[in-house]
């Protein structure tokens, strides 16, 4: 059996934590995940405080397992959230699109794991000295909001800037990924798109099928114009808004465009709409699971990886 750092941190069993995707990772999605050994994660996305106290109190429903919450700190309700959090006292959070500075004391006064999400070596050795439990070094080949680096080139820097654990995101679904983490200095991983085919997992049947349809150039990344790059499906939205990006639309016009579009692809499956937030691993994704077993696929099928990468030694 794999064994980390992160498990007796975290008090789960398998080093696996499941991405904060917003409007999708919800408390059912969440519970499910830590009951099957993970860290569940409900995402806060552009929600409001009592959206996320209601998911929260779902996952506390129906699991006893820790599980964390997921905060995007552009989000005009972070503050709230971050306060929430707070008073809940939920295991761990997560933290995206941003920089948790401000919520950092009141997360750790509260007895909260505080682990962002980094896309470079500054931000993991600025999250270190203000007291960050771990780290998520997250490349850009994950969904939703992404950086620069690749993971397989940012997990190595990230390891080297921080003595923290690492958590490795980004282009994960399978044995072969969470083994090449570790191999790369993590301490676990963290999968989002993998968890889009669980059957826990409440999105639009039509988005579903688009990730069990996927090949491996499914996917696009736009907003970088705006300094937000998102990675979604390549979808008529996603080609189109792409065209308005580079085609002299405004700032405003973009904006608009965007705004619910996450929304009206995972609750209505619009695809000439919807905004399908997808990693490039999607291609690998086949099948629907439930949670708990998406988990021991990977995490069983990295052990047979790890001991054969000791055979390679004289």
């Amino acid at each position: 059996m794999v064994k980390s750092v992160l498990c007796e941190m975290l008090g789960i069993r398998y080093p696996v934590l499941q991405g904060g995707m917003a409007w999708i990772a919800d408390g059912k999605l969440a519970a499910a995940v830590s009951n099957g050994g993970g860290l569940g994660i409900i995402a806060a996305g552009n929600a409001s405080a009592d959206y996320v106290r209601e998911q929260i109190r779902i996952a506390k429903s129906l699991t006893d397992k820790p599980f964390g919450v997921n905060v995007m700190l552009l989000s005009p309700f972070a503050d709230a959230v971050a306060q929430l959090i707070a008073d809940e006292q939920v295991s761990a959070v997560t933290t995206g699109a941003g920089n948790p500075t401000k919520y950092m004391e009141l997360w750790k006064n509260a007895g909260v794991k505080v682990i962002p999400v980094v896309a470079s070596t500054a931000m993991a050795k600025l999250m270190t000295r203000l007291g960050a439990s771990a780290v998520i070094a997250e490349g850009g080949e994950s969904g939703g909001h992404v950086g620069e680096l690749t993971t397989m080139v940012l997990v190595p820097l990230v390891c080297d800037a921080t003595p923290l654990p690492v958590i490795a995101a980004g282009g994960i679904a399978d044995g072969r990924g969470f083994a090449a983490a570790m191999m790369l200095g993590a301490c676990g991983v963290q999968m989002g798109t993998r968890f889009l085919s669980a059957e826990e997992c409440t999105i639009h049947p039509v988005y579903r099928e688009k990730i069990l349809k996927a090949d491996d150039l499914c996917t696009m990344v736009t907003g970088k114009r705006l300094g937000h790059p998102v990675r979604s499906l390549r979808t008529s939205f996603a080609r189109s808004y792409a065209r308005r990006e580079f085609g002299g639309a405004s700032d405003e016009e973009l904006d608009a465009m965007a705004t619910g579009s996450l929304r009206l692809a995972v609750q209505e499956g619009d695809a000439e709409r919807g905004c399908f937030l997808s990693g490039q691993i999607a291609a690998m994704v086949n099948r629907t699971q439930p949670a708990a077993e998406i988990i021991r696929d990977v995490v069983e099928g990295a052990e047979p990886i790890l001991r054969r990468a000791t055979a390679c030694l004289e």
